[in-house]
């Protein structure tokens, strides 16, 4: 399968705001939105009407980011954005596990709460093997919610438009899936009915907001006042209400503290706690991968100069999505409670190696080498409060652990 990166685009970058003297004498304020997002439309729709109410002068810009797709954006690459093309990013996705809360970034209240969703069509016939399969979008968080689920069948599609068509075509039962696109495929196939339930996961609860580059920071009060007064009015209410999620997601999400807080759906806890991840092995035919469930138990042991070799690694292969500092950029953090909670983890090492050593990095998945992975395991071990024990990680014992993934475990 030809995987292209499909990530829900978020960022982190740059410097801190200019005086809002100086924005007043600045032309129009460029407002970027991401070309491939299936909300570009409606992140258009509410910066025109947040600015106007602002009273700023503001171009929409739509190919200022990328190549007029949705891949992830690097720091690197959002700093030239918004040192050149960009002063505002409308449309960027934040959640508690990747909010890039570490960059110098403004940010501005949320706007839409856009996460995703499981859904399923009706009036489609999945046959066979489609009946226990979950399409899901390959290198995006949807893949990571749908991995969770234990002894599940994976059809990793290219685009998020591609996995609601996997389940509106009967290629799959459902699909974990940006609910932006759910809407976008209804848009423009208005015949196709989906159930939308909630994907209860941690990297399932996303918000839109704007983000602010280093000239236009100092907007972002007046930007949050605007988005206030669009919201008392109702005016921001009809903006987005045929892209709001359904309630049922939303109460579903808010009454499990677990799915907000600790990886793995609350629905399947128990398997969960039975070792979710623990081997995930590639499908010769092709974009299918299978978790299954049987590793053996024990304590993790790595050396000082693995963890810093994985940590070089890490640097070259996992930041620019991840974060330098592990804290998630477009793609979730590897550091903290959303990954390693202090206690009752749902991921397993064992599980988290397999996934990485079959999946990552997103651009070339699997393609390191195995000590390599076993190096970047003990980075990450280290990282969440692991002591080095002077014993190697290899990849076979990295692979075999069930030891679920609790931060300080180590100690």
């Amino acid at each position: 399968m030809n995987h292209s990166f499909n990530r829900i685009p978020a960022a982190s970058a740059l410097a801190a705001c200019l005086a809002l003297t100086s924005i007043h004498s600045m032309a129009a304020v460029k407002v970027c939105t991401f070309p491939g997002s299936p909300s570009a439309a409606l992140d258009e729709a509410v910066a025109r009407d947040a600015f106007a109410q602002a009273g700023i002068a503001a171009t929409i810009v739509r190919h200022g980011i990328g190549e007029g797709d949705d891949d992830g954006v690097s720091l690197r690459e959002l700093d030239k954005t918004l040192a050149r093309d960009c002063d505002v990013i409308a449309g960027f996705p934040r959640s508690n596990v990747a909010d890039a809360s570490n960059s110098k970034l403004q940010f501005s209240h949320g706007y839409l709460r856009a996460g995703y969703v499981s859904i399923e069509a009706p009036d489609a016939n999945p046959q066979g093997a489609a009946k226990n399969t979950v399409a899901a979008t390959y290198a995006s968080p949807a893949q990571l919610i749908a991995v969770q689920q234990p002894s599940v069948t994976l059809d990793l599609e290219n685009t998020s438009a591609l996995t609601v068509e996997a389940v509106a075509k009967g290629q799959a039962q459902r699909a974990i899936v940006w609910y932006p696109a759910v809407v976008a495929y209804r848009l423009a196939h208005p015949q196709r009915h989906f159930t939308v339930a909630a994907a209860r996961s941690p990297y399932a609860d996303w918000q839109l907001v704007f983000a602010f580059g280093p000239r236009t920071a100092a907007l972002r009060e007046r930007i949050d006042a605007a988005l206030d007064k669009m919201s008392g009015s109702g005016r921001l209410a009809g903006l987005t209400h045929d892209w709001a999620m359904p309630a049922h997601t939303l109460d579903a999400t808010a009454r499990d503290d677990d799915a907000r807080f600790r990886d793995g759906p609350s629905a399947s806890r128990a398997s969960a706690q039975r070792l979710l991840l623990a081997t995930a092995n590639a499908d010769s035919a092709g974009g299918f991968v299978k978790i299954a469930a049987d590793a053996a138990g024990g304590t993790p042991a790595f050396d000082q100069a693995q963890a810093t070799h994985g940590k070089t690694l890490y640097s070259a292969a996992c930041a620019k999505c991840h974060g330098a500092q592990l804290q998630g950029v477009t793609a979730p953090a590897l550091q903290g409670p959303a990954f390693a909670p202090a206690s009752n983890a749902h991921l397993t090492i064992g599980g988290v190696f397999t996934y990485m050593s079959t999946n990552m990095p997103a651009d070339k998945p699997g393609k390191m080498k195995d000590q390599d992975y076993a190096d970047i395991m003990a980075f990450l071990l280290y990282s969440n409060g692991y002591r080095a024990s002077g014993a190697k990680m290899t990849a076979d014992n990295a692979r075999a652990l069930a030891t679920p993934l609790n931060a300080g475990a180590g100690k």
